[in-house]
């Protein structure tokens, strides 16, 4: 849940409990971070928690800085209690914050891959599994001597800034005693956390478990840096709260000109709620700031029945703190209703709302968001009266000045000005213009003004004095007449707007496919309205407007226009391409058996398990190809080739498509009658190096049994494996003599059907 924003402080004291419903609007969260009823938790007792918070507020580093807040550690499950929580500093002119690495780099120090805190000043961690005061996990420095795991567990451990590397300045072991083990002094120990599982939040400072956090960062001014000093209050007994001493010395590094504060918490595989509340963040060096001054005004007016502006500026007041500036202005009716200032700190570093606002009978007083600024409305019955008022000014770091007054003169105001174009009847609220025109726009009122003054959005125009004012590029306008008593009379405001164009799109391409038709192109134009806006297309010797658009028989390239309808100027031009089709589309193809001539019975038959190769005959100018081979699958390829895998007579359709969508179609038989192929050679020579036996080639036959005879009718061979590679030419290993044999091939084809061939051949040797 993210916390409520409140309104925004601009200084200090910046006080937060972190015990309402809200937040000021410069305390910014992060990560894991959130509030909760009684307190901000930085995480909760869950594995792997992170979360950051920080004042976006800078504050000087020449007066130091003055910090307190309650910290809460409880809760944690696991074999140890983790991680723990930082308070840090960093540049307070940083553009972009990041907070640091995490685990036992408390989101200050880098951690492995992980980077440090942006432009990181100090880090001082509350450890309480033990790994910020080592070097484990890429962190620079360490304490002296480690315990056995190489930990430092209960341990305050100071870091230095990202420019020297996060390194490790100083630390105390809180629960360890004499310096060897850099511990307290005996009697101080106490563990950073409170307690373990099943432990609640101490708010209570008599109840052990109870720790409050005291830092100082006093200027140095014989050297860099600051003198820090870090107290705590803890209580470890029953009704014995303590103060313990856990820094005091200087921190040597030079500050940035500006800091800003923040803090960080942290678990990993062990776990703890960590919270924090009752922040109260303030200036250190608080004695070497002044009170600023007022100044008391009386050379002001306003202007009955109207809302009056007014300035006090930073060059009005005397304002003698470095880096001064007003944070508010507080109003009372006399000098007896002052109060001096709370002894509280943070009530007195709020500028109370109930001074804010101050209402007498001559009208109301209100102080404005922007710093200095404060608005009158008076009552129209103190016309020519004057009204003394008393005001305090509050500055960034809290100091208020002494009361000084305010007289104001109210006069007479005029009745408004209505502005409006020349020519018009009465105010108007916009005027919309072709880019490059100008309109003349002019005030009125009912009675003499002496001068005028013109702005446009909200700042002065230059040199605009007078009743009219020619306007030629976009802005908001309004006049101001005064009167005799130099009272504003405030006209209604006009914005000048260049003409709005719709969006020229188109729903399809504009093609016409059938030869020498009419085009209407209104039909293309998404969102066309000829009630609205009138249209133009351009090109190709035609300038075509409105109805004209409805029958266009010209192809070519065009620039389409619009404009909405009384006004002059077309809109950037939009452009479009017309085609309509002059001639038919070419579209043809053929087939051969790949690798062959064969396409017919006539050339060799075409088989079943042929593979064919269609050969694109159209045009060049199709792009698109949609074949469909009659046997109800289909190819999108230019050149696609197909098997049938059965006989029979397919029509072979192609839809070709040019790049404008129009198509034709071209239709063309493919007929399978074959189911096999046989050759039989005539001679062969097993003499030879190449057709050594005398072996038939066949397609499609799944079986065939092939027998050889001799010239006298003598069976001499006979085979029914299609893989042997035939005859040799012997008979029980002898070579026969040349001449003329027989064969016969009796077998089935894949499809079924009978395989016989008869006939001679040659034997050569």
């Amino acid at each position: 849940m993210l916390p409520f924003r409140a309104a925004a402080q601009i200084g200090f004291p910046y006080c937060e409990s972190f015990q309402t419903a809200g937040t000021q609007a410069n305390t910014k969260f992060g990560g894991n971070a959130q509030l909760i009823p009684g307190v901000l938790r930085l995480t909760s007792n869950q594995l792997n928690q992170r979360g950051h918070v920080y004042l976006d507020v800078p504050f000087p580093s020449t007066y130091g800085l003055k910090a307190e807040f309650e910290y809460f550690s409880y809760g944690g499950a696991g074999p140890l209690l983790a991680d723990g929580l930082t308070v840090f500093l960093f540049d307070g002119d940083t553009p972009v914050f990041n907070a640091g690495g995490f685990g036992g780099s408390l989101g200050y120090a880098p951690r492995n891959q992980e980077p440090g805190l942006s432009n990181a000043y100090l880090g001082i961690g509350f450890d309480e599994y033990g790994g910020f005061g080592t070097s484990q996990e890429g962190r620079t420095g360490a304490f002296a001597v480690l315990d056995q795991s190489g930990r430092a567990p209960d341990a305050i451990v100071l870091r230095g800034p990202s420019s020297q590397g996060y390194p490790f300045v100083v630390g105390r072991r809180t629960n360890e005693v004499g310096p060897l083990k850099n511990g307290l002094n005996p009697g101080d120990q106490f563990t950073i956390s409170s307690g373990g599982v099943g432990t609640t939040r101490v708010t209570d400072r008599n109840k052990p478990g109870f720790r409050k956090v005291f830092l100082e960062l006093q200027p140095n001014l014989s050297g860099p840096g600051f003198f820090i000093k870090l107290t705590m209050e803890v209580t470890t007994e029953l009704n014995k709260p303590r103060m313990v001493t856990i820094f005091d010395g200087a921190y040597q590094f030079p500050a940035p000109k500006n800091l800003k504060i923040g803090f960080a918490g942290s678990t990993g595989g062990s776990t703890n709620f960590h919270e924090i509340r009752n922040l109260i963040v303030e200036v250190a060096a608080d004695e070497a700031l002044q009170n600023p001054e007022g100044v008391d005004f009386t050379d002001k007016a306003s202007c009955a029945g109207q809302l009056n502006q007014f300035y006090i500026t930073d060059e009005e007041v005397r304002l003698p703190n470095d880096n001064s500036s007003i944070r508010c202005l507080q109003f009372y009716a006399s000098l007896a209703d002052v109060k001096d200032e709370s002894e509280d700190l943070c009530t007195q570093a709020r500028c109370l709302e109930e001074n804010r606002v101050l209402i007498v009978p001559q009208g109301i007083f209100q102080a404005s968001d922007q710093a200095g600024g404060y608005t009158f409305l008076p009552n129209e019955a103190f016309i020519d009266q004057e009204v003394t008022v008393y005001y305090t000014i509050t500055d960034n770091y809290g100091k208020t000045s002494q009361p000084n007054s305010i007289t104001l003169l109210i006069k007479e105001s005029p009745d408004p000005i209505a502005l409006k174009a020349i020519g018009a009847t009465q105010a108007q609220n916009e005027v919309i213009l072709c880019e490059g025109d100008s309109v003349k726009l002019v005030g009125e009122g009912n009675e003499a003004y002496y001068r005028f003054e013109w702005k446009k959005n909200g700042v002065l125009v230059p040199d605009a004095t007078s009743q009219e004012l020619v306007v030629d590029a976009l802005g908001v306008y309004e006049v101001i007449g005064y009167n005799r008593k130099n009272c504003p009379a405030v006209s209604n405001k006009i914005e000048v707007k260049w003409v709005a164009y719709p969006e020229l799109k188109l729903t399809k391409p504009i093609v016409g496919c059938v030869i020498g038709q009419s085009l209407d192109i209104r039909s293309f134009i998404a969102g066309f309205d000829s009630q609205l806006y009138d249209y133009r297309m351009v090109g190709e010797g035609l300038d075509l407007e409105n109805e004209e658009l409805k029958e266009v028989k010209t192809s070519g390239q065009f620039e389409l226009q619009v404009k909405p309808k009384g006004f002059a100027c077309y809109s950037d031009p939009f452009p479009v391409e017309v085609y309509i089709q002059e001639k038919v589309l070419e579209v043809a193809f053929d087939f051969v058996v790949a690798g062959t001539t064969i396409k017919d019975d006539a050339s060799g038959g075409v088989f079943p398990d042929d593979v064919l190769q269609f050969t694109n005959l159209s045009e060049d100018r199709l792009i698109k190809w949609e074949w469909d081979f009659g046997d109800a699958t289909s190819s999108a390829e230019k050149d696609p080739t197909h098997t049938y895998g059965k006989k029979g007579e397919f029509e072979v359709v192609l839809i070709a498509t040019d790049r404008y969508g129009c198509q034709n179609r071209f239709t063309k038989k493919v007929s399978i009658t074959k189911s096999y192929r046989l050759m039989v050679p005539n001679a062969f020579t097993p003499l030879q190096g190449e057709n050594k036996t005398f072996v038939p080639k066949f397609k499609g036959i799944a079986q065939l049994e092939l027998s050889i005879f001799n010239q006298w009718g003598e069976l001499i061979y006979r085979s029914s494996d299609l893989k042997n590679g035939g005859w040799d030419g012997t008979v029980t290993g002898v070579l026969q003599e040349a001449g003329f044999y027989f064969y016969s091939l009796v077998g089935q084809a894949t499809d079924g059907e009978k395989v016989e061939s008869n006939g001679k051949f040659r034997l050569i040797r």
